[in-house]
């Protein structure tokens, strides 16, 4: 079961033990639009900036799933929202599933969704979290199943006919009416006059066409429905989503504008690899110029950096939030903790404190970023300035910091100092820096309650087990999670090498002292205090901020085995040593770890891996063993007197005489100035996007004669009418192949390659075919290619790739977003640094009398 302790709404400290001084929106003040289209607190006339998430628990999928696995919602909405409260949350939006709380002509219905909702509202004012609800979502509850028990209007009118079917907009007006008016049965306190539900969005993403008076016509009502119950506050209304007829929601009598940002598309099926900072250099909004746009507040209802885990987009995202004029954020979604663990939700997002704790840490920095960065402060472009104010992003580094004299936050081990150590009060981070060294992989958080005294929160080691990106399913964990007990080192001023240590949540009674700065804990919350330190004072229901300082939450350790992840290379260089490592989850410090390698049908070595950390170790295959042809191999764990073989997890060792699985891991050895894959249809499926642009084309695979796989990439057929945003000379379609890591593997063979060679055709008339290659510092070089309409090999020199601009892909949403992308980089490609391919299938030139555009791809090597 869960770990929870003391989750209650508490006041703020504010006085007593408080070093905690997080500023925090006021505890009970309305928002107004002042003369210039700001959005500010009454009272103090402070400029709104609030960020967070979506969470969806009390609708749909999530409220289903918890159901399923016997979750309490009431203790799963606790846990996550103080998880939030760690994370420093101060915004919650969600389109409210209206198709579970309303009957088919409008009327609210008080049933289990609604009180959860009223529930999870109670929580968050108790964490002093601001609130905007969209109470029209127009969605079906099902996804990702089947719609079920709907019995609302949503179910019979689609977003295409709610807005100019008069019994779908007579239902919404009766909805919006008694929702405003709804009182919420645990604060008691009516919706519309909630002081923490600051505004509305009236509804999510509506599909609008032409003509606009009807669109006029309804968000008119909406606006006088709403107005109608004695409502005064901001209205906002969704202006992304349907451009053709922006201009019918610029001259409504709404207040503000709201707009989402996918930067890298969604649904991709995998994780995303390579730079992809690009994509969130930039918000620009195409109405920024016009008086009708200019004069209101706008807010971001929903973002994501779906399909990837690096934790260095949120901040960046957030600093380009605030050029744009944004006063509000919103994630979307958090993963509840009780079904992170398979990110059966929304499986393009993935976010969780437990489960992706680097991701979450880099979340609660970029609210800082949101916080911090004035509203419409400009930047120079991406990568010259990843470092500004109090900030550091690194697509390098893997890591996004904050540091300022009083916090010091980061996603990932660091090397960076803080910027005044002795006047520190808040830290928290995964991996290690020089204040923290730590092994573990989940985050952590010190916070100074006095001089020499701090509270410490460890959270468990927290495992990606497959691709949370992939198709999921509650049976299949994606993130494992262990209780590992492993060591962690402070060196913080005024604390000493000899602090005592004191477990202060439900059930740690741990007390202990560190030698050399070093204590071993397991997860939860810990006082420690510099030796001769009265800590007695500060006990479990100490207040901290918004919560208490014995208040952890975390999931139980994964009933699972012990596994071994890892990847084969694709290539290893014949004559090189090669060592290959691995992530180790469930072995115990004493169990053994060994390589088993073997030359196909040529000797076989058994290597000891190192432990580099208790879940992750490696070996060096020897030169001797790399000689041209196959390398086969095994991953061995052998504790209490058994081994257990990876790939696989099968009982005994390859080799036993006996051993009869199949598995292995298989890396072909190649002699030096062998070519490089950088891209095989046949193969690399899993591992590329394809695509349109912008509605211009499409993706398939087809063979071609000699019984080859290959890429199709075509041209969509014209428009019935314009696409909004459309660029009539951008490419129709792309290949993005990521071989950073193919590259890596062939290091000392890099400056033999010389040349491109792809292997395809080009048929229909199809339009210009451009290869570019990108670096981990987002450097583009590109080269055209001319490809006939016969299958042929063609050779582009690397010489002739010249310093360019890389599309933005996969394609990000909002259209409006930048096409491409260029920075300045050395005049010839630095080989070593490139690590994505794009191959980009432009226009046809003419419309094409037979058959669609398209480029067929088998195959593109370095050579």
């Amino acid at each position: 079961m869960f770990v929870l302790a003391f989750l209650t709404g508490l006041p703020l400290l504010t006085e007593g033990p408080a070093a905690f001084a997080q500023k925090a929106p006021p505890a009970r003040a309305d928002v107004y639009v002042d003369a210039k289209g700001v959005l500010r607190w009454q009272g103090s006339k402070q400029e709104v900036a609030l960020f967070g998430v979506n969470y969806t628990s009390p609708f749909a999928y999530s409220y289903r799933a918890h159901r399923k696995l016997g979750v309490n919602l009431e203790k799963a909405i606790d846990q996550d929202v103080y998880h939030l409260s760690r994370l420093g949350v101060d915004a919650f939006r969600v389109h409210v599933w209206d198709v579970e709380i309303t009957d088919t002509v409008g009327n609210l219905l008080q049933n289990e969704h609604l009180r959860l909702l009223d529930y999870l509202v109670q929580q968050l004012k108790a964490r002093h979290i601001k609130i905007i609800l969209t109470p029209i979502a127009y969605w079906g509850n099902g996804y990702p199943e089947k719609d079920t028990a709907q019995t609302g209007f949503s179910s019979l009118y689609p977003k295409g006919r709610a807005y100019n079917n008069e019994r779908a907009v007579r239902a919404q007006e009766r909805y919006l009416g008694q929702f405003l008016n709804h009182r919420n049965q645990y604060t008691g306190q009516l919706n519309r006059e909630d002081p923490d539900i600051i505004a509305y969005e009236v509804c999510n993403e509506p599909h609008y066409r032409q003509p606009e008076a009807e669109v006029s016509s309804f968000v008119q009502r909406m606006v006088r429905a709403m107005r109608a119950t004695g409502y005064k506050k901001p209205i906002f209304y969704n202006i992304a989503e349907s451009p053709t007829v922006a201009n019918a929601i610029l001259s409504s009598p709404v207040q503000g504008f709201t707009f989402q940002w996918y930067p890298s598309a969604l649904v991709g099926g995998h994780t995303l690899r390579g730079n992809l900072l690009p994509l969130v250099n930039q918000y620009p909004i195409p109405y920024a110029q016009d008086p009708r746009f200019a004069g209101k507040p706008r807010m971001v209802y929903e973002f994501e950096s779906a399909d990837i885990l690096q934790p260095v987009l949120y901040p960046l995202m957030a600093r380009s939030f605030r050029s744009a004029g944004f006063q509000w954020a919103t994630q979307f979604a958090y993963d509840p903790l009780a079904i992170a663990f398979a990110n059966t939700e929304y499986q393009t997002h993935y976010l969780n404190l437990a489960y992706t704790p680097a991701k979450a840490i880099s979340l609660l920095i970029a609210g800082k970023v949101f916080r911090q960065v004035p509203r419409g402060q400009q930047f120079r472009s991406y990568p010259q300035d990843s470092t500004f104010h109090n900030f550091r992003v690194s697509y390098r580094a893997g890591v996004s910091e904050l540091n300022t004299p009083e916090e010091f936050y980061y996603t990932s081990s660091t090397t960076t100092q803080p910027r005044k150590p002795a006047a520190l009060r808040r830290l928290a981070g995964t991996g290690s820096s020089p204040v923290v060294s730590y092994e573990g992989t989940g985050a952590y958080f010190l916070d100074q309650l006095a001089t020499g005294v701090w509270r410490l929160e460890v959270m468990p080691d927290a495992i990606q087990v497959r691709d949370p990106f992939a198709t999921t399913s509650l049976r299949q964990p994606v993130t494992r999670i262990d209780w590992n007990t492993q060591p962690l080192r402070l060196t913080l001023p005024g604390l000493g090498a000899d602090f005592t240590v004191r477990g202060l949540n439900e059930g740690n009674a741990f007390q202990g002292q560190a030698t050399n700065g070093t204590v071993r804990l397991q997860p939860g919350v810990y006082v420690v205090a510099a030796r001769g330190k009265n800590a007695s004072t500060f006990t479990a229901q100490t207040t901290l901020g918004a919560i208490k300082l014995g208040e952890f939450v975390a999931p139980p350790a994964t009933n699972l085995p012990v596994q071994v992840l890892h990847s084969a290379p694709t290539q290893l260089q014949a004559g090189q040593p090669a060592t290959l490592q691995a992530t180790v989850a469930g072995a115990a410090p004493t169990d053994s770890v060994l390589l088993v390698a073997q030359h196909y049908y040529g000797p076989t070595r058994t290597i000891p891996m190192r432990r580099l950390t208790l879940t992750t170790a490696e070996a060096t295959v020897p030169a001797n063993l790399l000689y041209p042809g196959l390398l086969r191999y095994w991953i061995v764990v052998k504790g209490n007197n058994r081994n257990t073989t990876f790939p696989g997890g099968h009982p005994g060792s390859p080799r036993d005489w006996d051993y009869a699985p199949r598995e292995q891991w298989e890396a072909t050895i190649v002699a030096p100035g062998t070519a490089l894959p950088l891209y095989v249809a046949s193969q690399d499926q899993q591992r590329t996007e394809t695509g349109g642009i912008n509605g211009g084309g499409w993706a398939d695979y087809v063979t071609t004669s000699n019984g080859q796989l290959a890429l199709r990439l075509l041209q969509s057929p014209a428009p019935t009418s314009p696409i909004p945003f459309a660029d009539a000379t951008a490419p129709v379609a792309f290949l993005r192949a990521y071989f950073g890591d193919r590259l890596a593997a062939r290091a000392p063979d890099i400056s033999r390659f010389q040349e491109v060679v792809l292997r395809g055709r080009r048929g229909a008339g199809a339009g210009t075919v451009r290869l570019v290659l990108t670096t981990r510092d987002a450097a583009a070089y590109v080269a055209d290619v001319e490809l006939g309409a016969d299958m042929q090999e063609v050779r582009v020199p690397l010489s002739a790739f010249r310093l360019g601009a890389q599309s933005l892909l996969p394609r990000p949403y909002p259209s409006f977003l930048p096409l491409t992308f260029q920075t300045a980089g050395p005049a010839t490609l630095p080989l070593p640094q490139a690590e994505v391919l794009q191959v980009l299938l432009g226009p046809a030139a003419t419309s094409a009398t037979e058959g669609r555009p398209f480029l067929d791809l088998e195959s593109i090597y370095l050579r």
